[in-house]
């Protein structure tokens, strides 16, 4: 071999050399990038994970509030028929009967249950339905028919079943007719 040659031989050995001597440093970095990205999904889905056992938390916390709020609704729903009953009963007393010293004494029990019924309702946020004059609403009315009238159109003006409501939530809506234009 002469010169030449030896001089090739020894540049290719000690670019060999090289080459293996880098090549774990690059497989080193490869897996160290690898390494930090798998790194940064753990984190994510961590967050994620997080952000989603929170969301549930708060859910759970506001469906629970409500059920507190409103766990009486469906007692005070059946409590309406009775107050229903009881008003229904006091409007069919004749002045005659009112006068009558054994009726009078019955109606004033009644009258008083009647009272007791409303501050039961008021102490757990069940409020009556304003209806009569006001313009016809379809989350707390229910127009059952239409009747001839001079007043605006869609206004109510009978009721014939008071709604309820319990804070914000509908109980019942009011059974209302309301006016139309006349014939």
């Amino acid at each position: 071999m002469n010169d030449n040659e030896d001089d090739y031989h020894d540049e290719a050995e000690e670019l060999r050399a090289a080459t293996a001597a880098g090549a774990p440093e690059l497989a080193e970095h490869d897996r160290l990038a690898e390494l930090e990205k798998a790194l940064e999904e753990a984190k994510s889905k961590a967050l994620y994970a997080a952000a989603e056992q929170q969301n549930t938390r708060r859910r759970l916390e506001k469906e629970m509030a409500e059920a507190r709020t409103y766990a009486a609704a469906g007692f005070a729903r059946d409590m309406l028929a009775i107050k229903d009953h009881i008003d229904r009963a006091l409007a069919a007393v004749s002045d005659e009967l009112r006068a009558d010293q054994t009726a009078a004494n019955f109606l004033a029990g009644i009258e008083a249950t009647a009272r007791e019924l409303e501050s039961v309702f008021a102490r757990n946020g069940v409020e009556r339905v304003a209806a009569k004059g006001l313009p016809l609403d379809p989350h707390r009315h229910q127009a059952m028919i239409e009747i001839p009238s001079d007043q605006q159109p869609g206004t109510v003006i009978e009721e014939m079943q008071a709604g309820y409501v319990m804070k914000d939530r509908l109980l019942r809506p009011a059974l209302v007719g309301v006016a139309k234009k006349p014939d």
